[in-house]
């Protein structure tokens, strides 16, 4: 178990105490993959983080890995796992759990903490990150990676996407900037380094440019970013994303004889990517790319990556997620996949140790139920932007929320508690004691992708009638009720959303007898590609009740 706020079991302020808390009892997932693949023995399926867990970033520690994914505007963030085989992952904390770390204060879900990196020396982790639209770029360290994690040291460079070199007792950060020209086009980004002094925590010498543009700056690349280094019989080899986070993404290699360059790109670049491929393929993978290398106490190599899992074209809910493959050498380049290959849903497993399956499984198909047993919430739920004071407390076998703003106030904190929609194909419930007191209060399921773009099946009153209601907002400022019914009589009420790829179905059951409000409802309101931005979709409890 984990923590959500530090104040998860301090009770809440005594003005939000006086209005009854909604009671949610408890909350279930069932998710099941398009693709249904099996893993027969010895091999395992990809993604290895289901759902939204995008740009992956890992490290070894003797016979440990430690892997961490983006989190954007979502509170507690940057989640960190651990696993002894590249395949079996826990989550064991996040780097961002307390409010003082970071201000989310006025971020849409999609800005905050971007592409993180992690690394070890001399007995210390280290996250470098940057929150895009808070004070950019920043180092924090911990001593264990399940924490607690330092408070950010903020470093005075610009871009995105920074990662740490070490070679011996020094370190060197590199990362996406702008050119050291007037950009050519749109996208038209740069690769720099510069020492970083560790000890001191704070940048020192110049800042080198190594990558200009991509590996062809002819051909107009875009978006080069995602940058790492590392060295393997006496090259420096740099990696890189290429072509922006969709359906032309791509890994690229360059390598030098010295640290500070010149790269020289290789010959079949990329070593990563699904573009150009058949749309029509069966059960397609895409937007592969943001990859990292790892070498195993044994030697091999292998690379974490992001890519997605769409349901029809482009259109894909639940976010990029977290791929695995191995990685071979041919004439001194590392290569992730050769270009034309699919990338398979299922591999042979690393040369490892092998693990048993994980308690809550974060591949394949799975379901799990939270009772709300505990006195503070698990670490995977979370919640929009960084909250300033308590709005849930867990106490009783139950989840109590008071009232927060209301989704898309970007200057406030909802009641919104979630977890990641992990599969195309999933069921999730809730079971709650609500009983409005006024029009407008609202309590029940929120399925999130953005700040402009949600669905809520809820208990809610409008015109003093009590009422089960599902309303959507696509891509707007405001909501629009899509179907309501008559809230049957008082007491527990379990309000279940069906996803199926594009399309979502709203049940909930009153003493025993289920109803279901709206079936087949178009649900790609959810998608990236509709709502924009990074991040995939979160669903779980909600409350709002209108000041007055």
């Amino acid at each position: 178990m984990g923590r959500l706020l530090p104040f998860a079991v301090v009770a809440l302020s005594s003005a939000a105490a006086q209005a009854e808390p909604a009671r949610f009892e408890r909350f279930t997932y069932d998710g099941q993959s398009i693709e249904q693949v099996k893993a027969g023995p010895g091999e395992y399926i990809n993604p290895i983080l289901s759902g939204y867990y995008p740009d992956p970033t890992i490290t070894r520690v003797g016979d440990d890995y430690y892997l961490v994914n983006s989190s954007f505007a979502h509170f507690p963030g940057l989640p960190i796992f651990k696993s002894k085989d590249l395949v079996n992952w826990v989550q064991i904390g996040n780097a961002i759990d307390r409010p003082s770390q970071l201000d989310f204060t006025g971020r849409r879900t999609s800005e905050a903490v971007f592409a993180p990196d992690i690394s070890w020396h001399d007995g210390v982790f280290y996250i470098v990150n940057t929150c895009v639209a808070c004070r950019n770029n920043f180092v924090i360290t911990a001593t264990d990676p399940a924490g607690p994690w330092s408070d950010p040291i903020w470093l005075p460079f610009e871009g995105i996407d920074p990662s740490i070199y070490w070679e011996g007792d020094k370190a060197y950060i590199v990362n996406n900037r702008a050119p050291d020209e007037p950009p050519r086009y749109d996208g038209h980004r740069a690769i720099w380094i510069q020492e970083y002094d560790w000890r001191a925590g704070k940048m020192v010498g110049p800042s080198t440019q190594l990558i200009n543009g991509g590996v062809d700056i002819s051909k107009k690349p875009v978006w080069i970013e995602g940058p790492h280094i590392f060295r393997k019989d006496g090259y420096y080899y740099l990696t890189a994303a290429e072509g922006g986070t969709s359906v032309n993404h791509s890994q690229v290699v360059l390598r030098s004889k010295k640290l500070r360059g010149p790269y020289l790109p290789y010959a079949d670049n990329p070593i990563l990517t699904q573009r150009g491929m058949d749309p029509n393929r069966p059960d397609p993978i895409g937007s592969a790319g943001h990859a990292k290398l790892i070498q195993t106490q044994k030697g091999d190599w292998w690379a974490t990556f992001l890519a997605v899992r769409p349901y029809e074209g482009d259109l894909y809910n639940i976010g990029r997620e977290t791929f695995l493959l191995p990685v071979t050498w041919k004439d001194g380049w590392p290569i992730i996949l050769p270009r034309g290959e699919k990338i398979p849903h299922v591999g042979k497993v690393p040369d490892l140790p092998a693990q048993p399956s994980p308690a809550l499984p974060m591949s394949g198909n799975f379901t799990y139920a939270d009772e709300f047993d505990g006195d503070r919430l698990a670490m995977q739920w979370i919640g929009i932007r960084t909250p300033q004071q308590p709005f849930y407390r867990v106490t009783n076998g139950a989840l109590e929320l008071e009232s927060g703003t209301p989704l898309g106030d970007l200057n406030g904190v909802p009641a919104f508690v979630g977890r990641r929609q992990q599969h195309a194909i999933a069921t999730m419930s809730t079971t709650l004691r609500f009983t409005p007191e006024k029009d407008g209060d609202t309590a029940g399921l929120a399925a999130v992708q953005s700040d402009r773009s949600h669905m809520l099946f809820t208990i809610t009153q409008v015109g003093g009638k009590k009422l089960i209601a599902l309303t959507s907002r696509d891509n707007a400022d405001t909501d629009t009720l899509v179907a309501s019914a008559p809230l049957p009589a008082a007491g527990p009420v379990t309000l279940t959303i069906h996803a199926d790829g594009g399309k979502m179905a709203f049940d909930y059951e009153v003493n025993g007898q289920r109803t279901t409000l709206k079936s087949d409802l178009d649900a790609t309101l959810l998608s990236t590609r509709k709502a924009g931005g990074f991040v995939g979709t979160v669903v779980g409890p909600y409350r709002y009740t209108p000041a007055s």
